[in-house]
């Protein structure tokens, strides 16, 4: 039983990866836009990580490497290795710089619902901390402390959802009946939605930060229990969110102008202020331990791209290059909050860019999951599995892809929605032809190694 525990603990460091104050500026202004509507996206983007994060754990246990490590050598004699591994580095490191602002930005926002004190002095002891935990002896360490944080933060926004008394009606409706949002915004908080949960950043860290003796069963049970626990938190914050348009017609949620002050006072009347201090330490606890794991996660990216035998000790974990990149994403979040940028807006651009680069993670790990030379012929992913990875992939490029023409829509003063259907069907044919590609070259490259 401890040993189950213990498994839970150490994986819950993903889900203080993802539970950030992304999550929780997202998920509640989900909540308060549209009820409980968008709990599907939620629902899925939990199957998602589950899904991806199991992949990328089984690949470290089966090939004792981490996803990078695995892509560099997957890519190491392709022409567009340089390209390759360019690009997967700026996406995650630029990923983890702009999560880092929201990080600390929403530490702060949750810190001052608490503390009547200036700003700055919390940003700069948020710093200071956050540097601080990087000094302990090691990655397991960080993770089984960030997982203790993970458990109080979790019972913090868990109890309060519960205390709002929710209607679990509209949760069953909303977690399985599927809507996506005509009204300006919507498309990109959905999105948001699946940023904020299924973290490109996320399935390097899970394959770095695990220990390459631990078992298949060992891992699948300690990661299912921490990820959907994890979801479970994001879907309480949600329900939160819930609390502050209860009972308003969509005419009266779309007037509301959402910022922190509001969900303070909501909390405040409808369940007295000792709410808004467990929220706001839920708030701080998601912000503080994000503000560690998305500077760990750009470190252990960046080595495992860049490490080679001449400087492989330089990219230890307690290092000078492992150390200088988390130094300079702790360093972009702390000069966001030290220059006090508005978090929401922030944070929620944040989640719907990773949205974005999510696709292009996935299509990698599915590469490298399936290479036999990685793998070894038996250990390679199962075709229902493929499949399944296959629908994920789908599914983001579908709403990445709607995010983009309707963003792009807005900027030439195009309405999307005159020609949905239209734009619907060229856009998940678009989405289906990639993902078709993907899977029908991974087919030909397994085929082709089967005859040798």
């Amino acid at each position: 039983m401890r040993k189950r525990l213990l498994d839970i603990l150490f994986w819950s460091v993903l889900s203080a990866a993802f539970i950030g104050p992304g999550t929780v500026t997202t998920a509640t202004k989900a909540g308060v836009f549209y009820n409980f509507d968008l709990l599907w996206a939620l629902v899925f983007s939990t199957f998602a990580t589950l899904l991806l994060q199991e992949a990328g754990a089984r690949l470290a246990i089966r090939s004792h490497m981490n996803l990078g490590e695995a892509i560099a050598q997957r890519f190491a004699r392709h022409p567009a290795r340089k390209g390759v591994l360019l690009l997967v580095i700026t996406a995650i490191v630029l990923g983890c710089a702009a999560y880092e602002a929201g990080n600390i930005l929403g530490a702060v926002a949750g810190l001052t619902m608490i503390f009547n004190i200036p700003a700055f002095y919390f940003v700069a002891g948020i710093g200071l901390f956050a540097g601080l935990v990087f000094f302990l002896d090691s990655v397991h360490t960080i993770a089984r402390v960030m997982g203790i944080l993970v458990f109080f933060m979790g019972a913090a926004f868990f109890f309060t959802s519960l205390s709002l008394k929710p209607d679990w009606s509209a949760v069953l409706r909303g977690s399985l009946i599927p809507q996506l949002p005509s009204n300006r915004g919507g498309a990109l908080l959905v999105l948001g939605l699946i940023g904020t949960t299924v973290i490109p950043y996320d399935l390097f860290l899970g394959s770095g930060v695990l220990s390459k003796k631990q078992s298949i069963k060992d891992m699948r049970f300690g990661l299912s229990a921490a990820i959907i626990l994890g979801g479970i938190i994001s879907m309480s914050i949600m329900g939160v969110g819930n609390a502050v348009s209860q009972g308003m017609t969509p005419e009266q949620r779309a007037g509301i102008s959402f910022d922190y002050t509001l969900l303070t006072q909501t909390l405040e009347n409808s369940l007295g202020i000792y709410a808004v201090y467990v929220f706001g330490f839920g708030m701080f606890a998601a912000g503080f331990s994000s503000a560690v794991t998305a500077p760990l996660a750009s470190a252990i990216t960046a080595g495992s791209l860049f490490s080679n035998e001449k400087n492989k000790k330089k990219w230890a974990s307690n290092q000078l290059y492992f150390k200088l990149v988390i130094a300079g994403v702790l360093g972009v979040g702390l000069l966001f909050g030290f220059l006090q940028v508005k978090p929401i807006p922030a944070i929620i651009i944040t989640q719907a860019f990773n949205g974005m680069i999510l696709p292009f993670i996935a299509i990698f790990l599915i590469y490298v999951i399936n290479d036999e030379n990685i793998m070894g012929k038996e250990h390679v992913n199962g075709w229902l599995s493929n499949i399944l990875m296959a629908l994920v992939l789908w599914i983001t490029l579908l709403l990445g892809f709607t995010s983009i023409l309707k963003s792009a829509g807005q900027v030439i003063g195009f309405d999307p929605a005159d020609s949905k259907a239209i734009l619907l069907l060229a856009v998940s044919g678009v989405s289906f032809l990639i993902v078709f590609f993907v899977l029908t070259d991974i087919f030909r490259r397994r085929r082709k190694m089967s005859k040798k």
